[in-house]
């Protein structure tokens, strides 16, 4: 009973600091209900508790950081628009022109200042500058 107390003090502060590892610490003191449930002597408990803390700790904690770390599959505004092709309006050079991008009219520039795009030509977007797509 003493380790459903636990596991119920332990989840408070999960809720209310949103720190997982109080999450783990409960689900530990749990484990160690059962145990006890099962006849388990209390340093079996202890031993129950603490291994399947650190377990959880030391493999979900890893996990979690690295998920939350990594940046989104799925890009999205002018995000999206980089990488793609586009047919050439109106000519493109370093002072710009225009090109249909997505089935949208946009002003683009040449990446490189040296390099000239005639109408009909395909080109990829590098980026996007404001409202001005930078191609190649």
């Amino acid at each position: 009973m003493w380790w459903l107390i636990a596991a119920v003090g332990l989840g408070i502060p999960l809720v209310v600091t949103a720190m997982p590892e109080f999450g783990m610490f409960a689900v530990g003191a749990v484990a160690s209900a059962v145990t006890a449930a099962l006849g388990g002597g209390t340093v079996i408990q202890f031993l129950v508790f603490a291994v399947v803390s650190v377990a959880l700790v030391a493999v979900v904690r890893p996990l979690a950081n690295r998920h939350r770390t990594q940046s989104p599959g799925l890009a999205s505004g002018v995000d999206a628009l980089k990488g793609k092709t586009a047919t050439v309006l109106e000519r493109v050079d370093e002072g710009g022109g225009r090109i249909k991008l997505g089935g949208e009219v946009w002003s683009a520039r040449a990446f490189d200042g040296e390099q000239v795009y005639e109408p009909g030509q395909k080109v990829d977007v590098v980026e996007i500058e404001g409202a001005t797509a930078v191609v190649i």
